[in-house]
């Protein structure tokens, strides 16, 4: 069938055959389909929808559109955890080595930035020879010999959605679950995973900022995945505040070694991180409650083993050897650190997350133009926490800056980013939901 006549079923709101969808999806790869023809059908999806069988269609020829890793040989459970992306979100790099102590595999193919949200590729590449850009053989041993590993992208992997997805940049046809969904999991499934667990944020630092939105997105993406054959929970978790006490790359790995080491532990990237390691065991059958998913992940942090991954990680993928001992000789430095005080006193009620992550890119450690190169070194720690209690004298969060030019701009950023009041807030929990 011509790629026309398969745009005008959905714009009349016809329901597409399977056969419509992989033959366009098929015919982006060959050139058949032209990007005017793409935008038109992710005009016509956007505003017509897809039903549950077609989501599933299209995210299944997404996949198929490049190489679908096989995990063949591989004797434990295949499991990965996704975030929609937040501010200070640097959960991958603790989840992944703690559930390469519990018995499965974790071959995780991470993102870089996008906006205002962090990218787990980035944080990786401030550990000097660290190679996010592994090829397979290398990605597969790394998991089989150790447990897991993180990675990029590879550039065949599913490479249908990278073009879908660059014409709806520009299109105005992002806001689409079913677009969002296929995008998601066509990635995903081309890993070969067998569980996955999907951290959707919801709130002023994340995409999806309405909770209802977000439940959406949350079930549509568990539908479409457990229809494609990968077992999948999604957690809705809050994203209106900084998740833990750093926001950047260098200083977020910084915060993850701590962590690993059972040392300044924030609460709330404690519960998320626990919680979603909790969901990925239950679904695998490593643990059958909650309360047995919470030891298994407190044995691998209070024994070590979970460092020692990590450890191991960095090592197998090109970084230093004795990075976890040695991570302040390596890990990139900022030229200075200088705090930002409150302007008055009070507790700290709310905050535009979204704007302390776009202060980042000032920093530049985020990019304002696609292949930007990133100051690693820049970002803020000893970030101030929704509750806490502030006076003129307390620092909401100390700036690694280079000039004293960004400090004055992401100074003024965030003293607005930040709502101080005279009453205690409601602290709430970080988790929203599980689907």
């Amino acid at each position: 069938m011509l790629p026309q006549e398969i745009i005008c079923r959905k714009r009349d709101k016809n329901e597409l055959s399977t056969a419509d969808i992989r033959e366009f999806i098929s015919g982006i790869g060959s050139g058949k389909v032209a990007d005017a023809q793409v935008a038109a059908f992710t005009m016509a999806v956007l505003l017509n929808g897809l039903n549950n069988r077609e989501t599933v269609d299209l995210t299944l020829a997404m996949r198929d559109s490049g190489d679908v890793l096989s995990w063949a040989g591989f004797d434990k459970p295949i499991v990965d955890k996704h975030s929609s992306g937040g501010v200070g979100d640097k959960v991958s790099l603790m989840l992944a080595p703690i559930m390469m102590t519990c018995d499965v595999y974790v071959p995780m193919i991470a993102g870089r930035g996008l906006g205002h949200t962090g990218g787990t590729v980035d944080k990786l590449e401030a550990i000097p020879g660290y190679n996010t850009q592994a090829d397979n053989e290398l990605f597969r041993n790394t998991v089989k010999n150790i447990g897991g590993a993180i990675i990029g992208q590879t550039g065949n992997l599913a490479p249908a959605d990278k073009k879908i997805y660059a014409i709806r940049d520009v299109c105005g046809t992002v806001e689409s679950i079913p677009l969002i969904t296929s995008s998601i999991l066509s990635k995903k499934l081309a890993a070969g995973l067998q569980y996955l667990v999907m951290d959707l944020k919801c709130g002023n630092g994340a995409f999806m900022q309405n909770f209802e939105d977000a439940k959406t997105l949350a079930q549509s993406i568990v539908d479409v995945a457990n229809g494609a054959g990968t077992k999948t929970r999604a957690v809705l978790t809050d994203m209106n505040q900084v998740l833990g006490t750093t926001a950047g790359n260098a200083v977020e790995i910084r915060e993850t070694l701590d962590y690993l080491q059972n040392k300044n532990i924030d609460k709330r990237l404690d519960a998320v991180t626990k919680t979603l390691c909790c969901e990925l065991l239950c679904q695998c059958g490593r643990c059958q409650t909650v309360d047995d998913g919470i030891k298994l992940v407190e044995k691998a942090l209070s024994s070590g083993k979970a460092l020692e991954k990590f450890a191991q990680m960095v090592a197998a993928l090109g970084g230093p050897t004795d990075f976890v001992e040695n991570a302040d000789k390596y890990l990139p430095k900022a030229t200075h650190q200088k705090a930002i005080y409150a302007p008055t006193e009070g507790y700290i009620t709310a905050m535009d997350t979204r704007a302390v992550g776009m202060s980042i890119i000032k920093l530049k450690g985020g990019r304002s133009y696609p292949g930007q190169a990133l100051d690693l070194a820049t970002g803020y720690t000893d970030f101030i926490q929704i509750g806490d209690k502030v006076d003129t004298k307390t620092p909401m969060a100390i700036v690694h800056y280079q000039t004293e030019e960004q400090y004055e701009t992401v100074k003024q950023d965030i003293i607005n980013a930040i709502k101080i009041a005279p009453q205690k807030p409601e602290i709430k929990n970080p988790i929203i939901m599980t689907i």
